[in-house]
């Protein structure tokens, strides 16, 4: 691996001040937030002098029992390409689970998961990274993560189980050292046995952030000073190996310009520190997979049904109000059930801030923390924001009239593929929209009959028992009671709002 130094995690909040760090050689930036052709300002003029930028994806989910979205593997590409990245980097992890290998709605976590270090699911996450590395432009280097909870029956420890995937897949090591940290207090693992355990010449570059102890459970914030035990297992990894790149992570809660530099200094401090070990030659043009390493299980698809069933129970017990999988820390799984909501809530007020200012904060977080534990995010923090609006409208949730008619706006403003124009609006005010015609459009005019505009019917159109209507869920209810389990415990998707042509006219006034 080229030579990285030291770096920080880009993010908007503090794109002033990493211009102005002094020696500062890199900066990594969550890839998912990205528009190629329209790089902010300050990240333009980063690299056009000279500093390299590394794109951290957070949502392709290789751990998942499902392969990787071409979609998302394209975007990845797409801004690789755009940065000029020498590599980019995901997590070994999961973040979403159901859909057609559980005959189960789509659950959607919202955060990285943890996967089982078993042998069906190194199989799975293999193939997984085989078929990622294909279709990005430059290497991929994988992170462990934190975890709040551990899988039951694992066959491998966390060093056996990433020495494996390297082996398997000449995939690259992106080691958080604060991760370490918080699995040795969450999960009682040995740091030092599992960089001890790590094929070291695998290292792309290694993470630093700083996380809070409540209750017993250490909380990876990336919003809190970096603790001396984080820098103190830098210094173990120093010891065994001079790390490519250390990159600082800061999410929320952005100190001063200062205390940035000073953590910053700190981790140069540990790096120049004596006693390290020179970094082990690796291969030029990358590590190479051993002999053999691409033959597949006997029976994949069945590895995969699995796992899928396993990551189902797991996520739908989190997210759904499904009880807890027989063999987990109930207790850490709710510890667990709570961080996913409150986060949830928070990427839902950032993603949509006119629901808070509507309903007022507290309202809203007390309205939305109550919708989410039993209302799963299913397609993304953006269409979470509409179901959670449309949740309270036809639920009577809003006792103020006045926020009940903001907040009917908003939602239809929102609700279609676009809100409609000035002209459109204006057009619907002079002129009736005109019946459907066809034979498809009477069709599905007489299966929707509040809908009467010509718009296309969407999934917010269909009968309440059209989400959980599928062909394959008696046999799954049958074969898989934990799969059946998520599926009831996703709730319908309730019946439109009526926005029939005078509801346009009425938003347009």
């Amino acid at each position: 691996m080229a030579r990285l130094g030291v770096g920080i995690g880009w993010r908007p909040e503090i794109a002033d001040a990493v211009e102005r760090l002094p020696r500062l050689d890199w900066v990594e930036v969550v890839a998912e937030n990205l528009c190629p052709g329209h790089l902010p300002d300050a990240l333009r003029r980063l690299r056009e002098r000279g500093t390299v930028v590394v794109p951290h994806g957070v949502s392709l989910g290789l751990g998942g029992a499902d392969r990787p979205d071409p979609g998302r593997l394209a975007d990845l590409a797409e801004r690789a390409v755009a940065l000029e990245a020498p590599l980019v980097t995901e997590h070994i992890a999961f973040v979403r689970a159901g859909g057609p290998l559980t005959a189960s709605p789509r659950l959607e976590a919202g955060h990285l998961l943890p996967v089982p270090r078993t042998r069906d699911a190194l199989a799975v996450l293999c193939e997984n990274v085989r078929i990622a590395q294909d279709a990005l432009p430059v290497p991929l280097a994988l992170e462990n993560i934190a975890a709040l909870f551990s899988w039951p029956d694992d066959e491998l420890t966390e060093g056996q189980f990433l020495a494996e995937l390297v082996e398997r897949t000449g995939v690259r090591l992106l080691i958080d050292v604060a991760n370490l940290h918080t699995n040795r207090v969450n999960r009682a693992e040995d740091p030092l046995a599992v960089l001890d355990a790590l094929p070291l010449e695998a290292l792309a570059y290694v993470h630093v952030a700083g996380g809070i102890e409540r209750g017993g459970v250490w909380h990876d914030t990336h919003a809190h000073p970096v603790p001396p035990e984080v820098l103190a297992l830098l210094g173990e990894l120093r010891a065994r190996v001079d790390p490519p790149g250390v990159l600082l992570e800061r999410d929320d809660d952005f100190p001063p310009e200062p205390e940035l530099a000073a953590e910053l200094a700190a981790i140069r401090g540990v790096l120049t520190a004596e006693g390290a070990r020179p970094t082990p030659d690796a291969a030029t043009d990358g590590l190479r997979p051993a002999d053999g390493a691409r033959g597949g299980h006997h029976d994949a698809e069945a590895v995969r049904g699995r796992v899928a069933v396993a990551q189902t129970a797991v996520l739908s017990a989190l997210v759904a109000g499904t009880p807890v999988p027989e063999g987990f820390d109930a207790p850490r799984m709710r510890v667990q059930a709570r961080a996913l909501a409150a986060k949830r809530a928070d990427v839902v007020a950032k993603v949509a801030p006119d629901l808070p200012r509507i309903l007022g904060a507290e309202a809203y977080r007390q309205a939305f923390l109550g919708y989410a534990r039993t209302r799963p995010m299913t397609a993304g923090y953006r269409r979470d924001a509409l179901d959670f609006a449309e949740h309270l409208l036809l639920t009577d949730g809003i006792g103020d009239g006045l926020a009940r008619r903001r907040l009917t706006a908003w939602w239809r403003d929102r609700a279609g593929s676009k809100p409609p124009g000035r002209l459109t609006r204006l057009a619907h005010r002079l002129v009736p929209p005109p019946r459907p015609r066809g034979r498809r459009a009477r069709a599905r005019l007489a299966a929707h009959p509040g809908t009467t505009t010509t718009r296309p019917v969407t999934a917010t159109d269909r009968p309440a028992a059209a989400a959980t209507d599928h062909p394959a869920a008696a046999a799954a209810a049958k074969a898989v009671p934990a799969a059946a389990a998520a599926a009831k415990a996703v709730p319908a998707v309730p019946a439109v709002l009526a926005v029939p042509a005078r509801s346009v006219k009425e938003t347009a006034s």
